[in-house]
Protein backbone atom coordinates (compact mmCIF):
# COMPACT_ATOMS: atom_id res chain seq x y z
CA UNK A 1 0.00 0.00 0.00
CA UNK A 2 1.25 3.48 -0.91
CA UNK A 3 2.01 5.36 2.33
CA UNK A 4 0.39 8.55 1.01
CA UNK A 5 -3.00 6.80 0.69
CA UNK A 6 -5.34 6.14 3.60
CA UNK A 7 -7.55 3.86 1.47
CA UNK A 8 -6.75 1.69 -1.55
CA UNK A 9 -9.42 -0.32 -3.35
CA UNK A 10 -8.22 -2.81 -5.96
CA UNK A 11 -10.36 -4.92 -8.28
CA UNK A 12 -13.42 -4.71 -6.01
CA UNK A 13 -16.34 -6.86 -7.15
CA UNK A 14 -19.58 -6.80 -5.15
CA UNK A 15 -22.35 -8.89 -6.67
CA UNK A 16 -25.97 -9.61 -5.80
CA UNK A 17 -27.10 -13.19 -6.36
CA UNK A 18 -30.81 -13.06 -7.18
CA UNK A 19 -33.37 -15.51 -8.53
CA UNK A 20 -33.11 -13.79 -11.93
CA UNK A 21 -29.31 -13.91 -12.11
CA UNK A 22 -26.12 -12.31 -10.83
CA UNK A 23 -26.09 -8.49 -10.61
CA UNK A 24 -22.54 -7.01 -10.86
CA UNK A 25 -23.28 -3.88 -8.81
CA UNK A 26 -19.56 -3.13 -8.39
CA UNK A 27 -17.43 -4.73 -11.08
CA UNK A 28 -13.66 -4.38 -10.79
CA UNK A 29 -13.34 -0.93 -9.19
CA UNK A 30 -9.97 0.66 -8.26
CA UNK A 31 -9.98 3.79 -6.05
CA UNK A 32 -7.24 5.61 -4.11
CA UNK A 33 -8.02 8.07 -1.31
CA UNK A 34 -4.86 10.02 -0.33
CA UNK A 35 -4.40 11.27 3.21
CA UNK A 36 -5.93 14.71 3.79
CA UNK A 37 -7.66 14.86 0.38
CA UNK A 38 -11.31 14.99 -0.71
CA UNK A 39 -12.11 12.45 -3.41
CA UNK A 40 -15.35 12.50 -5.39
CA UNK A 41 -17.24 9.43 -6.66
CA UNK A 42 -19.80 10.60 -9.22
CA UNK A 43 -22.57 9.00 -11.22
CA UNK A 44 -26.32 8.59 -11.75
CA UNK A 45 -28.53 6.70 -9.34
CA UNK A 46 -27.99 2.97 -9.80
CA UNK A 47 -24.40 3.22 -11.06
CA UNK A 48 -22.89 1.49 -8.00
CA UNK A 49 -21.62 4.41 -5.88
CA UNK A 50 -23.44 3.51 -2.69
CA UNK A 51 -22.71 -0.20 -3.12
CA UNK A 52 -19.02 0.64 -3.30
CA UNK A 53 -19.03 2.48 0.04
CA UNK A 54 -21.29 -0.11 1.64
CA UNK A 55 -18.68 -2.69 0.66
CA UNK A 56 -16.04 -0.61 2.46
CA UNK A 57 -18.19 -0.37 5.60
CA UNK A 58 -19.21 -4.04 5.59
CA UNK A 59 -22.87 -3.09 5.11
CA UNK A 60 -23.72 -5.29 2.12
CA UNK A 61 -26.74 -7.40 2.99
CA UNK A 62 -27.90 -10.75 1.61
CA UNK A 63 -28.06 -11.55 -1.29
CA UNK A 64 -25.11 -9.20 -1.89
CA UNK A 65 -21.49 -9.97 -1.03
CA UNK A 66 -17.93 -9.12 -2.02
CA UNK A 67 -16.70 -11.83 -4.40
CA UNK A 68 -13.25 -10.48 -5.23
CA UNK A 69 -10.82 -7.62 -4.71
CA UNK A 70 -9.04 -5.79 -1.92
CA UNK A 71 -10.01 -2.93 0.40
CA UNK A 72 -6.93 -1.78 2.28
CA UNK A 73 -7.39 0.91 4.93
CA UNK A 74 -4.30 2.39 6.59
CA UNK A 75 -2.39 -0.86 6.07
CA UNK A 76 -5.24 -3.17 7.20
CA UNK A 77 -7.07 -5.41 4.74
CA UNK A 78 -10.82 -5.05 5.41
CA UNK A 79 -12.04 -7.86 3.16
CA UNK A 80 -12.30 -11.03 5.21
CA UNK A 81 -12.31 -9.34 8.62
CA UNK A 82 -14.76 -10.73 11.17
CA UNK A 83 -17.73 -8.49 11.96
CA UNK A 84 -16.44 -7.63 15.45
CA UNK A 85 -12.99 -6.74 14.04
CA UNK A 86 -14.52 -4.56 11.32
CA UNK A 87 -16.73 -2.80 13.88
CA UNK A 88 -13.61 -1.61 15.74
CA UNK A 89 -12.52 0.27 12.59
CA UNK A 90 -15.84 1.34 11.06
CA UNK A 91 -17.41 4.00 13.23
CA UNK A 92 -14.10 5.03 14.76
CA UNK A 93 -11.36 5.31 12.13
CA UNK A 94 -13.86 5.21 9.23
CA UNK A 95 -17.15 7.09 9.66
CA UNK A 96 -20.04 7.53 7.27
CA UNK A 97 -22.71 10.17 6.72
CA UNK A 98 -25.77 8.55 5.15
CA UNK A 99 -28.06 10.11 2.54
CA UNK A 100 -31.19 10.99 4.50
CA UNK A 101 -30.75 12.00 8.16
CA UNK A 102 -34.44 11.55 9.03
CA UNK A 103 -34.26 7.84 8.19
CA UNK A 104 -30.76 7.41 9.63
CA UNK A 105 -31.59 8.84 13.06
CA UNK A 106 -33.78 6.92 15.51
CA UNK A 107 -36.98 9.02 15.81
CA UNK A 108 -37.67 8.05 19.45
CA UNK A 109 -34.19 8.73 20.89
CA UNK A 110 -32.83 12.21 21.59
CA UNK A 111 -30.12 13.23 19.11
CA UNK A 112 -27.56 13.94 21.81
CA UNK A 113 -27.91 10.43 23.19
CA UNK A 114 -27.51 8.92 19.71
CA UNK A 115 -24.25 10.77 19.10
CA UNK A 116 -23.10 9.92 22.63
CA UNK A 117 -23.71 6.20 21.95
CA UNK A 118 -21.32 6.34 19.00
CA UNK A 119 -18.61 7.79 21.24
CA UNK A 120 -19.17 5.34 24.11
CA UNK A 121 -19.14 2.37 21.72
CA UNK A 122 -15.55 3.11 20.68
CA UNK A 123 -14.14 4.57 23.91
CA UNK A 124 -15.05 2.48 26.96
CA UNK A 125 -12.79 4.55 29.24
CA UNK A 126 -14.76 7.78 28.89
CA UNK A 127 -17.31 8.76 31.55
CA UNK A 128 -20.90 9.71 30.72
CA UNK A 129 -20.28 13.27 31.89
CA UNK A 130 -17.21 13.60 29.65
CA UNK A 131 -19.13 12.08 26.75
CA UNK A 132 -21.93 14.63 27.20
CA UNK A 133 -19.40 17.46 27.18
CA UNK A 134 -17.71 16.12 24.04
CA UNK A 135 -21.02 15.82 22.21
CA UNK A 136 -22.04 19.39 23.07
CA UNK A 137 -18.62 20.64 21.94
CA UNK A 138 -19.01 18.76 18.64
CA UNK A 139 -22.51 20.18 18.17
CA UNK A 140 -21.03 23.67 18.58
CA UNK A 141 -18.20 22.85 16.18
CA UNK A 142 -20.58 21.76 13.42
CA UNK A 143 -22.62 24.93 13.85
CA UNK A 144 -25.67 23.73 15.78
CA UNK A 145 -27.07 26.74 17.71
CA UNK A 146 -28.01 26.31 21.36
CA UNK A 147 -26.05 23.06 21.42
CA UNK A 148 -26.91 22.17 25.00
CA UNK A 149 -30.62 22.56 24.29
CA UNK A 150 -30.41 20.63 21.00
CA UNK A 151 -28.73 17.75 22.86
CA UNK A 152 -32.16 16.90 24.33
CA UNK A 153 -34.11 17.34 21.09
CA UNK A 154 -35.74 14.55 19.07
CA UNK A 155 -35.00 14.35 15.30
CA UNK A 156 -38.47 15.59 14.31
CA UNK A 157 -37.89 18.77 16.33
CA UNK A 158 -34.94 19.76 14.11
CA UNK A 159 -34.82 21.14 10.59
CA UNK A 160 -33.27 19.14 7.74
CA UNK A 161 -30.06 21.16 7.95
CA UNK A 162 -29.74 20.64 11.71
CA UNK A 163 -30.41 16.90 11.38
CA UNK A 164 -27.65 16.68 8.79
CA UNK A 165 -25.31 18.53 11.15
CA UNK A 166 -26.17 15.99 13.84
CA UNK A 167 -25.19 13.22 11.41
CA UNK A 168 -21.90 14.99 10.71
CA UNK A 169 -21.32 15.37 14.45
CA UNK A 170 -21.96 11.64 14.91
CA UNK A 171 -19.50 10.81 12.15
CA UNK A 172 -16.86 13.19 13.51
CA UNK A 173 -17.18 12.49 17.25
CA UNK A 174 -14.49 9.77 17.21
CA UNK A 175 -12.11 11.88 15.07
CA UNK A 176 -11.99 9.47 12.08
CA UNK A 177 -9.12 9.19 9.63
CA UNK A 178 -11.59 8.71 6.74
CA UNK A 179 -15.05 10.25 6.38
CA UNK A 180 -17.40 8.74 3.79
CA UNK A 181 -20.20 11.14 2.86
CA UNK A 182 -22.97 9.48 0.81
CA UNK A 183 -24.87 12.34 -0.86
CA UNK A 184 -24.76 14.43 2.34
CA UNK A 185 -26.73 17.34 0.87
CA UNK A 186 -29.65 15.37 -0.61
CA UNK A 187 -33.02 17.08 0.03
CA UNK A 188 -31.38 20.21 1.49
CA UNK A 189 -31.97 23.66 0.03
CA UNK A 190 -29.03 25.35 -1.67
CA UNK A 191 -28.26 27.67 1.26
CA UNK A 192 -28.02 24.80 3.75
CA UNK A 193 -26.12 22.74 1.16
CA UNK A 194 -23.45 25.46 0.90
CA UNK A 195 -23.15 25.58 4.70
CA UNK A 196 -22.76 21.79 4.98
CA UNK A 197 -20.11 21.70 2.24
CA UNK A 198 -18.17 24.55 3.84
CA UNK A 199 -18.38 22.76 7.18
CA UNK A 200 -17.01 19.51 5.72
CA UNK A 201 -14.12 21.36 4.10
CA UNK A 202 -13.32 23.25 7.32
CA UNK A 203 -13.35 20.01 9.34
CA UNK A 204 -11.05 18.39 6.77
CA UNK A 205 -8.61 21.31 7.03
CA UNK A 206 -8.76 21.29 10.82
CA UNK A 207 -8.33 17.55 11.42
CA UNK A 208 -6.43 16.53 8.23
CA UNK A 209 -8.86 13.66 7.67
CA UNK A 210 -9.58 12.22 4.23
CA UNK A 211 -13.04 12.40 2.66
CA UNK A 212 -14.70 10.14 0.09
CA UNK A 213 -17.69 12.12 -1.22
CA UNK A 214 -20.47 10.25 -3.04
CA UNK A 215 -22.64 12.50 -5.20
CA UNK A 216 -24.38 13.00 -8.51
CA UNK A 217 -23.90 16.77 -8.28
CA UNK A 218 -20.90 17.95 -10.29
CA UNK A 219 -21.30 21.45 -8.89
CA UNK A 220 -20.52 20.03 -5.44
CA UNK A 221 -17.54 18.17 -6.91
CA UNK A 222 -16.14 21.34 -8.48
CA UNK A 223 -16.34 23.18 -5.16
CA UNK A 224 -15.01 20.48 -2.86
CA UNK A 225 -13.00 17.68 -4.49
CA UNK A 226 -9.32 17.29 -5.33
CA UNK A 227 -9.74 14.23 -7.56
CA UNK A 228 -12.80 12.64 -9.19
CA UNK A 229 -13.90 9.14 -10.18
CA UNK A 230 -16.87 8.87 -12.56
CA UNK A 231 -18.81 5.61 -12.25
CA UNK A 232 -21.25 3.99 -14.65
CA UNK A 233 -22.89 0.54 -14.54
CA UNK A 234 -20.59 -0.72 -11.79
CA UNK A 235 -17.31 0.43 -13.38
CA UNK A 236 -15.09 3.51 -13.25
CA UNK A 237 -15.32 5.13 -16.70
CA UNK A 238 -13.17 8.23 -16.09
CA UNK A 239 -10.91 9.58 -13.37
CA UNK A 240 -8.76 12.70 -13.13
CA UNK A 241 -7.93 15.69 -10.97
CA UNK A 242 -10.98 17.94 -10.70
CA UNK A 243 -9.78 20.78 -12.93
CA UNK A 244 -8.46 18.31 -15.50
CA UNK A 245 -11.79 16.49 -15.59
CA UNK A 246 -13.78 19.69 -16.09
CA UNK A 247 -11.37 21.28 -18.57
CA UNK A 248 -10.53 18.18 -20.63
CA UNK A 249 -13.54 15.89 -20.35
CA UNK A 250 -12.83 12.65 -22.20
CA UNK A 251 -15.72 10.23 -21.72
CA UNK A 252 -19.08 10.95 -23.44
CA UNK A 253 -20.91 10.03 -20.22
CA UNK A 254 -18.95 12.59 -18.19
CA UNK A 255 -19.62 15.15 -20.93
CA UNK A 256 -23.34 14.37 -20.67
CA UNK A 257 -23.29 14.92 -16.91
CA UNK A 258 -21.49 18.25 -17.30
CA UNK A 259 -23.81 19.41 -20.10
CA UNK A 260 -26.81 18.67 -17.84
CA UNK A 261 -25.75 21.35 -15.32
CA UNK A 262 -27.97 24.49 -15.64
CA UNK A 263 -25.93 27.57 -16.54
CA UNK A 264 -26.79 31.21 -15.95
CA UNK A 265 -27.05 33.10 -19.23
CA UNK A 266 -27.53 30.00 -21.37
CA UNK A 267 -29.63 30.67 -24.48
CA UNK A 268 -30.90 27.08 -24.65
CA UNK A 269 -34.65 26.59 -24.23
CA UNK A 270 -34.28 23.14 -22.64
CA UNK A 271 -31.79 21.52 -20.30
CA UNK A 272 -29.55 18.88 -21.80
CA UNK A 273 -30.40 15.28 -20.88
CA UNK A 274 -28.59 12.01 -21.47
CA UNK A 275 -30.97 9.83 -23.51
CA UNK A 276 -32.12 6.51 -22.11
CA UNK A 277 -31.45 5.09 -18.64
CA UNK A 278 -28.70 3.17 -16.87
CA UNK A 279 -28.90 -0.38 -18.28
CA UNK A 280 -30.26 -3.29 -16.26
CA UNK A 281 -27.12 -4.89 -14.80
CA UNK A 282 -28.61 -8.31 -15.47
CA UNK A 283 -28.64 -7.58 -19.19
CA UNK A 284 -25.63 -5.39 -19.93
CA UNK A 285 -24.72 -4.68 -23.57
CA UNK A 286 -22.05 -6.93 -25.06
CA UNK A 287 -19.65 -4.03 -25.65
CA UNK A 288 -19.43 -0.68 -23.87
CA UNK A 289 -22.11 -0.37 -21.16
CA UNK A 290 -22.82 3.21 -22.32
CA UNK A 291 -23.07 2.42 -26.06
CA UNK A 292 -26.89 2.46 -26.24
CA UNK A 293 -26.95 6.03 -24.89
CA UNK A 294 -23.83 7.41 -26.62
CA UNK A 295 -24.13 9.66 -29.68
CA UNK A 296 -20.58 8.73 -30.75
CA UNK A 297 -20.91 4.92 -30.55
CA UNK A 298 -20.22 2.83 -33.64
CA UNK A 299 -20.45 -0.90 -34.40
CA UNK A 300 -17.26 -1.78 -32.55
CA UNK A 301 -18.51 0.01 -29.40
CA UNK A 302 -21.53 -2.34 -29.38
CA UNK A 303 -19.29 -5.40 -29.73
CA UNK A 304 -16.11 -4.68 -27.72
CA UNK A 305 -15.79 -3.33 -24.18
CA UNK A 306 -12.83 -1.03 -23.56
CA UNK A 307 -10.32 -1.09 -20.70
CA UNK A 308 -9.44 1.89 -18.49
CA UNK A 309 -6.37 3.58 -20.01
CA UNK A 310 -4.30 6.66 -19.24
CA UNK A 311 -4.63 9.41 -21.85
CA UNK A 312 -2.58 12.02 -19.96
CA UNK A 313 -0.78 11.99 -16.60
CA UNK A 314 -3.33 11.08 -13.93
CA UNK A 315 -6.26 11.14 -16.40
CA UNK A 316 -7.79 7.73 -17.17
CA UNK A 317 -10.79 6.90 -19.36
CA UNK A 318 -12.68 3.75 -20.36
CA UNK A 319 -13.56 4.66 -23.96
CA UNK A 320 -12.09 3.74 -27.32
CA UNK A 321 -13.19 7.10 -28.80
CA UNK A 322 -12.45 9.68 -26.07
CA UNK A 323 -13.46 13.29 -26.59
CA UNK A 324 -10.77 15.97 -26.89
CA UNK A 325 -11.85 19.60 -26.80
CA UNK A 326 -15.38 18.67 -27.85
CA UNK A 327 -14.17 16.55 -30.77
CA UNK A 328 -14.18 12.75 -30.85
CA UNK A 329 -10.85 10.98 -31.35
CA UNK A 330 -11.23 8.59 -34.26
Amino acid sequence: MDEKNILEIRGLKSYFFTENGTVPAVDGVDIDVPKGKIIGLVGESGCGKSMTVRSIMGLLKYPGRIVDGSICFDGTELCGLRENELRKICGKDISMIFQEPMTSLNPVIKVGKQVKEALLAHDRSITHEEADRRVVEMFEKVGIPEARKRFDSYPHQLSGGLRQRVMIAMAMICRPKLLIADEPTTALDVTIEAQILRLMKDLRDETDMSVLLITHNLGVVAELCDYVYVMYAGKIVEQAETYELFDHTAHPYTKGLLDSIPRIGSNKDRLHTIPGVVPNLLYLPKGCAFCNRCEYADGICHEQADELREISPGHWVRCRKPIYGGEVSR
